[in-house]
């Protein structure tokens, strides 16, 4: 499989286009104005403790305090026993300490974010720090090393460990993981990450040591340079920069830590915008809509709400040719991989419904599945997948680390609030009346004069006259309408005269 990187860069944001086989499947944008802070590093102060929820809000100088969970809290040697808690209902076994044992209001503690702040929530932040590198993340507090499962070969996982084993020093504290691109690397490869990673966690310690709370400690790469860190594989033909400070920022970035793909590094000086090579743009608007349509006539809908996102699964115009139970099957199967697609190129997280279409044959649901759990392979960030249920639904849980590709461009509308409807003009024609009946009972004025949306009063002289002429003979008062065109439909004011 093929792949290319399509970085633009302007002052006010930084995107990154993820094309494979030609076809866009991962966008990242990060704007100057609010950057994500995922992997930095802060002095944060506990600044309330939630024995309840065995949790902690820790400030580190955002307009939300952070959220520490006890499980996020490292162990640390006291002389006073600890009390154990119950585990978090995903392995019962485990006990943690409490967390008032482990933390007390206005103590200074070193986090790091592990979660961005999504919509009302804060930061999730861990006190197990991890510095990632190009084929190494260092774990300062621990002994462990670790080797991805995604290196399968066992005698390359046994080379791997006795190289990183011997690339440390007898006083190097901490442990390793060894991701997934580190297979096959060189000993001397390994060597310069450890080295790079020492010297980051040195410059932390040394900060830590004079640190005000609710500093920063440590910020991660711009997503510029994180992107030729984490997302730069074998198969990315090409890394294509708009802009030349970048270009020059990236191509020593490579030289340095990734120097086989700093000739595949390219300055873009093109006078067409980067994007539209591969008509990224309008992948982007479409990916902000509820329907996708599916090359075989059928479509998705995708609803995105604060607990789920829904996806269905519809044959639309797509009539089959043989019989309805292939027509279903096919139609479920195309989808499963126009699915796993959205979610990366949305970056739907957390928990995700589909509602595929009923089908009666159990070996179709099961190669349904098993289509799906393929194109899910693919996706860099961890999910899991239930079987189908009898009603034919699949549950998912994506990890969410940042925002939605909806959140980040998009805010809920005024008008609506984010509930994707508003009341028909009828509805506020009668809430109107109510309103005046209201009023009536309760003041007597001479008169009354309704002020609401074009459309509203429209009904109002039209469809509802003779309610309104109904309503003026059963409180004997005359109601005068006037159109105010800055009123949304929903909008409406009775003013007593």
């Amino acid at each position: 499989m093929s792949e290319e990187i399509l970085i633009n860069v302007t002052p006010q944001e930084s995107r990154i286009a993820v094309i494979e086989n030609g076809v866009l499947q991962e966008v990242h944008i990060e704007r100057t104005r609010n950057r994500g802070i995922v992997g930095n590093v802060y002095m944060g102060r506990v600044s309330r403790i939630l024995p309840g929820m065995q949790a902690a809000f820790i400030d580190i100088g955002l307009d939300r305090a952070a959220f520490l969970h006890v499980s996020d809290v490292r162990s640390v040697a006291s002389a006073t026993p600890i009390r154990t808690v119950p585990g978090n209902g995903v392995n019962q076994d485990t006990e943690l300490a409490a967390i008032g044992d482990a933390l007390h209001d206005g103590q200074p503690i070193v986090v790091q974010v592990v979660k961005d702040p999504l919509g009302t929530k804060g930061a999730r932040v861990t006190t197990h720090i991890t510095l990632p590198a190009r084929y190494l993340v260092y774990m300062p507090y621990t002994k462990h090393i670790g080797i991805s499962q995604k290196i399968g070969d066992d005698a390359e996982r046994e080379r791997l460990r006795a190289a990183v084993k011997s690339a440390m020093d007898e006083g190097d504290d901490g442990g390793y993981i060894l991701r997934t691109v580190a297979e096959a690397v060189s000993d001397e490869e390994l060597r310069t990450d450890i080295r790079y990673l020492r010297r980051v966690w040195q410059a932390i310690q040394d900060r830590i040591k004079g640190a005000a709370p609710c500093s920063l400690l440590h910020e991660d790469l711009v997503l510029a340079l994180r992107v030729m860190r984490d997302l730069v594989r074998e198969n990315v033909e090409k890394v294509r920069i708009d802009s030349r400070e970048t270009f020059h920022r990236a191509r020593e970035f490579a030289r340095e830590f990734i120097p086989e793909v700093e000739n595949r590094i390219e300055y873009y000086p093109g006078e067409r915008p980067i994007f539209d090579l591969y008509s990224v743009e309008d992948e982007i608007k479409k990916a902000l809509e509820r329907k996708v349509p599916l090359k075989s006539g059928g479509y998705l809908i995708i609803d995105q709400t604060e607990a789920m996102t829904t996806i269905d699964v519809n044959t639309g115009a797509y009539v089959g040719r043989k019989n309805l139970e292939e027509t279903l099957f096919k139609t479920n199967l195309e989808a499963t991989q126009t699915i796993a697609r959205q979610l990366r190129l949305r970056n739907l997280g957390g928990m995700i419904i589909i509602d595929f279409i009923d089908m009666a044959d159990s070996d179709h649901k099961r190669q349904v599945l098993r289509a799906l759990e393929k194109a899910l392979a693919r996706d860099r960030s961890k999910t899991c997948m239930t079987e189908m249920s009898s009603l034919g639904l699949v549950e998912i849980t994506r990890k969410r680390i940042r925002e939605s590709l909806e959140h980040v461009l998009c805010e809920p509308c005024p008008v609506c609030k984010g509930r994707s409807v508003l009341k028909a003009p009828q509805t506020v024609c009668y809430e109107i009346f109510r309103e005046i009946l209201r009023e009536a009972r309760q003041f007597g004025a001479d008169k009354y004069l309704v002020l609401a949306s074009p459309v509203v009063i429209e009904m109002l002289l039209d469809e509802e006259s003779a309610s309104l002429v109904q309503l003026q003979e059963f409180i004997g008062k005359p109601v005068h309408l006037q159109v105010e065109a800055l009123y949304n439909q929903e909008q409406f004011d009775v003013v007593l005269l």
